[in-house]
């Protein structure tokens, strides 16, 4: 077997893995790291550079695939991107990408179909039998990203105020989320105020509380169950907006830390009427792909099967720890 290595990189808003592979597809090391979306993170490049410097005189490293968040929607935020991986790997093949495109890739294993993506922020990618993408959504969270965590974590705040105002139902999101902040019951404004204010990564943190509203969901709390329907709503319309680009048969499937929720994806499922293909692969699998295709490696159905179960046991680990 050949002693190249590829090197995958996933960032997002909320955090960023890198993963080392083998020929076989065997993930043999990992980093995780925080968020590094440029749009909202103005330390992305000290924290990607971060997680990558271990790895930068890594022997037998050949080829890698860099998925990052912004990459292609913002011109200048995707020639730094560019510069950050090749000031760091000056002699090594590579290829920077969006992240939703390797999570594409990753997940239909370079075939066609619609992805739906709801983590920190919220988008649509779809590729067709042409090889012809097409998107709908990742505007960010001032101006979209309905249906990510953001999102609903951000109305959750809103519930919450409005419930303890007496200007909504009193909802068990109120009492959760202060006890996981830390926040005095007795003065709840000032509590949630300092937290705000306090933040590092807003768009990250706010996203956190998603979820604790698909906790008061499956406890069944009638606030959070209507923040996740709602969420469902938004995405669907993300996959009925792009759907026209494939053909009518066209498979579908999911990514992102949002649909951790089995109650957010089973109001999607229900509102998009098809049942969701499983994801061949996780989005770090798809970098690790695109990465692979740059040395020419032969994939087939067992290298398929040893990235998804190494980058199984790889976030286990890294979870644990």
């Amino acid at each position: 077997m050949s002693d190249e290595l590829i090197l995958g990189i996933d960032g997002g808003g909320s955090k960023v893995l890198v993963a080392l592979a083998d020929k076989s597809g065997k993930i043999v090391r990992t980093s995780r790291g925080r968020g590094v979306n440029p749009m909202d993170n103005p330390d992305w490049h000290r924290e990607l550079e971060q997680q990558l410097l271990p790895f930068r005189d890594e022997a037998g490293l050949a080829a890698i695939a860099a998925a990052l968040p912004a990459y292609g929607e913002v011109t200048h935020f995707s020639e730094l991107q560019r510069s950050a991986i090749e000031s760091l790997f000056p002699n090594i093949r590579q290829q920077v990408l969006n992240d939703v495109d390797a999570a594409h890739l990753g997940a239909f294993a370079g075939q066609p179909g619609i992805l739906i993506l709801s983590g920190t922020g919220s988008m649509a990618w779809a590729r067709n039998e042409k090889g012809q993408y097409a998107r709908t959504g990742g505007w960010g969270d001032v101006i979209g990203d309905e249906g990510s965590s953001h999102w609903i974590g951000q109305r959750a705040l809103n519930l919450v105020s409005q419930s303890l105002d007496g200007r909504a139902p009193a909802t068990t999101l109120a009492d959760t989320l202060l006890v996981h902040l830390g926040i005095d019951a007795a003065d709840p404004m000032n509590g949630l105020g300092r937290w705000v204010s306090s933040l590092s990564n807003q768009r990250a943190d706010i996203a956190a509380i998603s979820v604790l509203v698909d906790q008061a969901a499956e406890g069944g709390d009638e606030g959070a169950i209507k923040l996740i329907e709602l969420a469902a709503d938004e995405l669907a319309k993300h996959y009925r907006a792009i759907a026209g680009h494939c053909g009518p048969d066209a498979l579908w499937t999911y990514a992102g830390g949002t649909f951790l929720s089995r109650i957010l994806l089973e109001a999607l499922k229900r509102k998009i009427g098809k049942t969701p293909a499983s994801p061949k692969l996780p989005p770090i699998g798809g970098a690790l792909l695109v990465a692979a295709k740059l040395l020419g490696w032969p994939l087939d159905e067992g290298w398929f099967g040893q990235v998804a179960a190494s980058a199984d046991n790889a976030a286990a680990h890294l979870d644990k720890n």
